[in-house]
């Protein structure tokens, strides 16, 4: 890139730079963003396929979780990873809508082209998608169902949507039953009538070899270990329970250390040594009256036989994470210094051994804390299994939180889409075009669950919308009959948050990649062509994406 100053061209970019601006840029961009659109939509809804991902060491992850999918998908263009920001936002302000969320993004750029093609100013259309998507929120609110925290059937009617099309569909019923259990479980009421969900109470624990409706919720902790020491005891009605995280092991220095031995004599006062003070921890341990210890760390061979002389059962390297749940189960503090371990930090409780799954149960007294104990037959299915509850309990957990639900099925982005155009009546200017686009965009979930149905998209489309104009707002798709019917009494239900907030990250998303005009790289901005600066190469040589390495492989 240069200027020329008297007759000089002055250079202000380097010869590696690369320069895209103006139409190109925008084309660059928009392709790029509905490039990701385009690898999720086909895992939208209840008859959405698989995607497999393969890493660069060979690990495989099948799935069709939106989120999971753009996150191990190796991107390597900064407009697509723009797009990967909505689903990850989503996925962490309302847990599922994902993929919702970002054919909705792909589809307004889609829209957006459309119109700049017709010489309309990159400014209105953002103010237009900007003024569609606050009254698309507010329609939102204004067709959403109130639903009462103690309504288990209508709970459960939103795991199942949830659940659906997922690894964990093919048991629905049963697991949708244990994760509203689960969160009435961890759901306290505040003082204002407010409902709080305290999911740091609830754990997910896997186990492969057996079916996922033999799933169970258990009350208390479950962990996956072992006992350290064979002739340790392994049942405790009155447990006296002690975690540490500190290693039941002798001291080493900090620094690189020599000993030098010349007799046998020495050699034994050394040993002698490190059994004393292994002998010291486990009489800390003893001192306190606790018969159980999870540790977070080592413990040596001495130490172990020490306690099983003592009858303590012991645990060792306990994940960091069943520590802090037990430590919440039991309402009791994690000890990292043995020398300071009292009474005061032992908790009471049962500790029981499940033999044939080669788990421990830990309750306490007024245990709060629950777990979710899932079953599945392979690793593949329980990863995906897993997602799909954590899933679902995400969307469960805001129901019960703010109160309200919609129909799904397509049913709420029909009837958002004939209140937006009613509403761009109102629009003057470019804007309106903007605000129709947008309804447009919105009507894309109904088009493409059916697409992925196998069904016909514009007959359903037309005949949802004949619907929607005669007054039945619930009215949404049936992907397993191939009809149109009452989403409530389908029991397709979505929560309204997550669904404002996909409207929200979408719209955002796509006014951010419609407001940049010039995209300066210091290097290649494509791993496919070379082209001329703002020429074919640089918006057409992305090679489909611009550079997203793997991408190819993954779709």
């Amino acid at each position: 890139m240069s200027q020329r100053m008297q007759g000089q061209p002055m250079i202000i970019l380097g010869e590696d730079s690369q320069r895209v601006k103006d139409k190109d840029a925008q084309e660059y961009n928009i392709s790029a963003a509905r490039a990701v659109a385009e690898a999720v939509r086909s895992t939208l809804g209840p008859k959405g396929m698989d995607k497999m991902l393969v890493d660069s060491l060979g690990d495989v992850t099948v799935t069709n979780d939106g989120v999971t999918i753009l996150t191990e998908m190796d991107i390597d263009n900064p407009t697509a990873e723009m797009i990967v920001e909505v689903a990850e936002t989503q996925e962490d302000e309302a847990g599922d809508g994902t993929t919702t969320a970002v054919a909705i993004a792909g589809e307004l750029l889609k829209n957006a082209e459309d119109l700049l093609e017709q010489d309309i100013h990159p400014t209105a259309i953002i103010r237009g998608f900007n003024l569609a998507s606050e009254r698309a929120r507010e329609e939102v609110d204004a067709v959403a169902s109130e639903v009462d925290p103690d309504d288990e059937e209508l709970l459960k009617s939103v795991a199942e949507t949830s659940m659906t099309g997922k690894g964990a569909e093919l048991e629905k019923e049963v697991l949708a039953d244990l994760v509203v259990r689960a969160v009435r479980q961890v759901t306290v009421e505040a003082d204002d009538g407010s409902h709080v969900v305290d999911l740091q109470n609830l754990k997910i624990e896997t186990q492969t070899g057996r079916s996922a409706g033999e799933s169970e919720l258990l009350t208390g902790a479950v962990i996956d270990k072992d006992p350290v020491h064979d002739d340790m005891p392994t049942d405790f009605e009155d447990a006296r329970i002690l975690l540490v995280n500190e290693p039941i092991e002798v001291e080493e220095t900090d620094v690189d250390t020599q000993v030098s031995i010349e007799s046998p004599d020495q050699l034994q006062k050394f040993l002698d040594k490190e059994e004393q003070q292994l002998r010291e921890k486990v009489d800390q341990i003893a001192e306190t009256g606790a018969n159980v210890v999870f540790c977070q760390k080592g413990i040596d061979d001495l130490a172990q036989h020490y306690l099983a002389k003592e009858g303590i059962l012991a645990v060792r390297r306990t994940k960091k994470s069943d520590l802090k749940f037990l430590k919440n189960v039991l309402d009791t503090t994690i000890v990292t210094d043995l020398d300071a371990a009292s009474e005061a930090d032992v908790a009471e409780g049962t500790v029981r051994r499940d033999d044939d799954d080669e788990l421990f149960y830990v309750e306490g007294p007024d245990s709060h804390g629950v777990t979710l104990l899932l079953r599945g037959s392979t690793d593949h299915v329980v990863d995906e299994l897993e997602r799909g509850i954590n899933d679902a309990i995400d969307v469960v957990s805001t129901t019960v939180s703010d109160g309200r639900v919609l129909p799904g099925g397509g049913a709420i982005e029909v009837e958002l889409a004939r209140r937006l155009r009613d509403y761009a009546d109102s629009v003057s200017g470019r804007e309106q075009l903007a605000v129709e686009s947008f309804a447009d965009a919105l009507e894309l979930v109904p088009r493409v669950l059916a697409e992925n149905a196998g069904l016909d998209s514009i007959d359903l489309l037309v005949d949802l919308r004949a619907a929607h104009e005669s007054g039945d707002e619930a009215v949404g798709l049936n992907a397993y009959t191939g009809d149109i019917d009452d989403s409530f009494d389908a029991g397709v239900v979505e929560p309204a948050h997550a669904k404002e907030q996909a409207i929200a990250s979408a719209a955002e998303a796509a006014n951010l990649v419609l407001k940049i005009d010039d995209i300066i790289a210091a290097g290649d901005l494509s791993t496919e062509g070379d082209g001329d600066e703002g020429g074919p190469g640089g918006a057409g040589g992305m090679g489909g994406m611009g550079g997203m390495g793997g991408m190819g492989g993954a779709m």
